[in-house]
């Protein structure tokens, strides 16, 4: 195929700022610098240390287990944090795609993220008992009265969570400029599997805050962990709420590459007027244009039904590890340690599947062994049967990422990423309102009649139910997948 040269500003004294493109409006450039491909993928890294730790493990566990506080609160703070996406997100895709600028919004949904989690830590030490897994000094002084200081946690976690999930769209927008549509596959792969790396990285790091100790190798002596927690502010009492500071910095931290060296490759210089009153009726006309895309607007509304059960049941593992597989408090974090290994391996391999086979084929293959798996969690008869089932999510966990990129930007010009990759993080987002309800109600529902066990496992028939049904939506998702000529 043809094609032909642009540039930002449509001049040609830069040979390294031009972007090929073809006919069909997709970017086929040469391979970026390593360097600027692996900082890329480096921000997956950064942002599953943020995703596991407060997301998944620590938070909901430290608000329900330790604080006592209900499934529902939880889904609620979840919820409220989603329907912003929903709300704003729109407005920033029409900025981005108008600019053809994705990484200031990274940089800056990033930073806000960061300084959100400094302040549940802050406010949570100050305000609310210091109690439950990992905490050494009971009590304590509370310098704020703990009705304002809960509400002030759960806005600062709202406003964490939002920017996590905001700033999504515009790093995903990013990869079309760093590959050929050839290696698109194993970009994300190995953004994934570093994804991965960095979930376990973050645990490791963070768990001798909480409990003192490092998971599976045991007690570190006391001056190390006296040091580290004079070192980093608010982990001086330990316990779920002393990760929260030191997950923060490692976000920050290996965010770093990506602020100091990525770039946009097409940005439109110049002022061009954006019309943030219209930005809503983009995501209509985007929704029309879709009708341009076959498939396109049916994966989105897969992607809204894998996306809510994935959301639902990672946001709750930690919990259902607790009450329904009975294992003792803080053995959780052991458990994600060891399940996210396979995970790193499973990311990279299934991005070599989505090169060889094609991403809706990849995705297919995902799609069904999560629902296996999903009834395998629920009959577990033992502990270790639920690892071994674990060890197995793990394992095909990053297949969805991993293949749902390439197979969107099969779909759609590559022009267009950032308006369908936010009208895809538009749904779901929209799902993280609804799943979390689903299985707040299922759970805290059935509890009182039927008992823990029985009403998390409920919870988790929700979340196949939905699995089931994105699968089948899937089947009807057009295969635009071919190897094309990468320009020389």
């Amino acid at each position: 195929m043809e094609s032909v040269i642009a540039s930002s500003t449509g001049k040609t004294t830069d040979p390294a700022s031009f972007l090929a493109v073809t006919p069909a409006g997709d970017f086929n450039p040469p391979l970026a610098r390593f360097r600027e491909r692996l900082s890329w993928a480096l921000y997956d890294f950064a942002n599953t240390v943020f995703s596991m730790n407060i997301a998944t493990l620590y938070f909901s566990a430290w608000l329900v287990a330790d604080l006592g506080h209900s499934n529902t609160l939880y889904a609620t703070v979840n919820g409220i944090a989603s329907a912003l996406v929903v709300i704003s997100i729109p407005v920033f895709g029409a900025v981005s795609d108008a600019t053809q600028r994705r990484k200031p919004w990274v940089v800056g949904f990033t930073l806000i993220a960061c300084l959100s989690t400094i302040v549940m830590a802050m406010l949570g030490q100050m305000g609310l008992p210091l109690i439950g897994e990992g905490v050494n000094t009971a009590g304590g002084s509370q310098l704020i009265p703990p009705g304002i200081a809960l509400f002030g946690v759960l806005t600062a976690f709202t406003i964490a969570n939002y920017a996590y999930q905001g700033a999504q769209p515009f790093y995903n927008a990013m990869m079309p400029e760093l590959v050929p549509v050839d290696h698109r596959g194993r970009l994300s792969g190995m953004g994934a599997a570093l994804g991965y790396v960095g979930s376990i990285t973050g645990v490791l790091l963070t768990f001798p805050f909480f409990m003192g100790q490092m998971p599976i190798l045991g007690t570190i002596p006391d001056r190390v962990i006296g040091f580290l927690r004079s070192a980093v502010p608010f982990t001086t009492h330990g316990g779920r709420v002393s990760t929260f500071v030191p997950t923060a910095i490692l976000f920050l931290l290996f965010s770093l590459p990506l602020f100091f060296f990525c770039r946009d490759h097409n940005v439109i210089h110049g002022k061009k007027r954006i019309a943030w009153r219209e930005a809503f009726r983009d995501v209509r006309n985007t929704l029309s244009e879709s009708k341009k895309y076959p498939g396109s607007l049916r994966f989105i509304l897969t992607s809204f039904l894998y996306q809510d059960a994935m959301g639902t049941i990672i946001a709750n593992m930690a919990l259902y590890a607790i009450f329904a597989m009975g294992f003792v408090k803080g053995a959780e974090a052991t458990l994600f340690v060891i399940l996210t290994v396979p995970a790193v391996i499973g990311s990279y391999g299934i991005g070599k599947l989505v090169d060889r086979f094609g991403p809706k084929r990849t995705l297919s293959w995902v799609l069904a062994a999560w629902i296996v798996l999903l009834i395998s969690m629920i009959v577990a008869p033992s502990r270790n049967v639920f690892w071994i089932v674990g060890a197995c999510i793990g394992l095909i966990y990053g297949g969805v990422s991993t293949a749902e990129r390439p197979l969107l930007l099969s779909l759609v010009p590559d022009v267009e990423a950032g308006r369908f990759f936010s009208l895809m993080v538009l749904s779901s987002r929209a799902a993280d309102v609804v799943g979390p309800f689903v299985w707040a109600l299922a759970v805290d529902g059935l509890t009182p009649s039927m008992g823990t066990g029985f009403a998390y496992r409920a919870g988790v028939v929700t979340v196949a139910i939905g699995m089931a049904l994105a699968l089948w939506m899937l089947r009807g998702v057009p295969d635009n997948f071919a190897r094309p000529t990468r320009p020389r």
